[in-house]
């Protein structure tokens, strides 16, 4: 399946993929949340097996969010497809039902997780922080995929 033109992805660099991603993940999975870390787990929309990757849970006022820093990523398409999955915690999994927030009620969700994670993960939001104006995380509302999750 092609890229659709004009979908907004960052393509995780070589330390990410390799260094970063693994000990957050091994470190999720044996319990320890790091900066509110989870492994998503969700279905492949073409072969149905489980695919994992790990994701930063924002909470915020009552409900739970998942943002995609990087954009259209395959978690993200995949989660499209599927509608539900699971985030786990060591032995812990929250089995839920995901649905996409529209780019017009994404900026108080954008302005919280940057202001939560802009360290980890600023770089790919196109210069915009928490504290930039409400236009400006508007405008780059379409490139960051963001969903409620809800549990089953």
């Amino acid at each position: 399946m092609g890229e659709a033109a004009g979908r907004h992805y960052a393509r995780p660099g070589w330390f990410t993929r390799h260094v970063f991603n693994r000990i957050v993940a091994l470190l999720t999975r044996a319990g320890v949340s790091v900066w509110g870390s989870r492994e998503l787990r969700v279905r492949g929309r073409t072969s149905g097996e489980w695919r994992t990757t790990p994701v930063n849970l924002l909470t915020l006022q009552g409900s739970q969010y998942l943002v995609a820093p990087r954009g259209e990523t395959q978690w993200v398409r995949n989660l499209r497809v599927a509608g539900t999955g699971e985030l786990r915690v060591g032995r812990r999994t929250q089995e839920f039902r995901a649905t996409e927030i529209a780019d017009a009620d994404k900026v108080p969700i954008l302005r919280a997780y940057l202001k939560r994670w802009k360290a980890e993960v600023g770089v790919f939001f196109d210069g915009v922080s928490a504290s930039s104006s409400d236009s400006e995380l508007l405008r780059i509302a379409p490139d960051h995929p963001v969903f409620r999750i809800a549990g089953l």
